[in-house]
């Protein structure tokens, strides 16, 4: 993936907040608090993750597009389907 400056600059955000709370799982994990420290490890793991794979700005704005085209706008993405009868 390659990321550009917004992206970088994004993915620091996240690490600002990711990382100490990182840092506290696993001290929790070495403490013995395996709950605890398991689920805040997920959490901060989690934030750095998301957006940077289900989040994608691109890919949002590709989806919210192809729902406001009307369909002979959007191109074909089947080329295997045949027209309506009912709009001839």
């Amino acid at each position: 993936m390659r990321l550009g400056l917004f992206d970088m600059i994004g993915l620091a955000g996240s690490l600002v907040f990711a990382l100490p709370l990182a840092n506290f799982a696993v001290d929790r994990l070495l403490a013995g608090k395996t709950g605890l420290g398991g689920g805040l490890l997920v959490v901060a793991v989690a934030m750095v993750v998301l957006p940077q794979y289900f989040l994608d700005p691109g890919r949002v704005l590709r989806g919210l597009a192809r729902g406001l085209l009307p369909r002979q706008l959007r191109g074909s993405d089947d080329p295997g389907t045949e027209p309506d009868p009912a709009d001839e």
